[in-house]
């Protein structure tokens, strides 16, 4: 019986999980605060200076976004274009960014709203 639970209890945490992970055109998510961002494709600093923004990521902590188109590689990863709930642009002129959605999911660079 302690088994079976065990299983069963495993078995329910691993469709959780891996229901989280599926991306869908319309999801909603958040943008963590992260001092550096890996799997989010934000401009690195140096260019951002060049286009005279502040040189740093916290304009877009907290910041809903939505899945605006998925895109799955052959090799199984997925990647999701992002773009800001209210329509303003990142940075004041970056409309979408490209995210690779599980990796950034498990760096908790994003999550899911619920």
């Amino acid at each position: 019986m302690k088994k079976l639970f065990i299983t069963l209890l495993f078995l329910g945490f691993y469709f959780t999980l891996s229901a989280q992970s599926v991306a869908t055109v319309g999801d909603e998510l958040v943008i963590n605060e992260m001092h550096t961002y890996t799997y989010i494709k934000f401009p690195k600093p140096n260019i951002l200076i060049k286009r005279g923004k502040v040189a740093n990521y916290k304009s877009v902590y907290g910041n809903t976004v939505v899945i605006d188109e998925v895109i799955t590689k052959d090799n199984g990863s997925t990647y999701v274009i992002l773009k800001k709930k209210d329509g303003s642009k990142f940075f004041g002129y970056l409309a979408k960014v490209k995210v690779n959605y599980d990796k950034a999911i498990e760096a908790k660079e994003i999550t899911v709203v619920p």
